[in-house]
């Protein structure tokens, strides 16, 4: 199979050649940006939650960065379910910055100036996209 021309896609197509799993790394570099996610999920039976949560947020990136088919609509509906969480809307974006720093680590030197910029910009879009979904629920009577 040829690698991917997109580079959101080529960045995780590397990183499954380099890592098995991502979810240990991504959840490792979260509690230690974000130490006050760690209470967030439960002590014993949060791995499997953990590893559902990543790859749908990870099938919603890879969509959100290609075709657009759908799941990236995951991300405008899980503001508002985490909102209900209590999680705040600038952690729910932190996690995505994460992931894409969490890939840069895996990477290395294989992390291009084109994936940076893809991710650059990818990030920049989700955060217009929850900052868009705040100001609708701002602007509701």
């Amino acid at each position: 199979m040829a690698p991917s021309l997109n580079p959101i896609e080529r960045s995780f197509e590397l990183a499954a050649a380099a890592c098995d799993d991502l979810t240990p790394s991504v959840y490792r570099r979260l509690f230690r940006e974000h130490p006050e996610t760690q209470a967030m999920f439960r002590t014993e039976g949060s791995e499997p939650v953990k590893g559902s949560m990543l790859q749908l947020t990870i099938e919603a990136i890879l969509d959100f960065a290609g075709e657009r088919c759908g799941h990236f609509r995951l991300i405008e509906s899980e503001v508002f379910s985490h909102d209900a969480y209590g999680t705040p809307r600038e952690l729910f974006v932190a996690f995505f910055a994460v992931i894409a720093d969490s890939l840069r680590e895996i990477l290395g030197e294989q992390w291009t100036a084109e994936i940076d910029a893809a991710w650059h910009k990818l990030l920049g879009d989700i955060e217009a996209i929850v900052l868009q979904q705040k100001h609708l629920v701002d602007e509701r009577p």
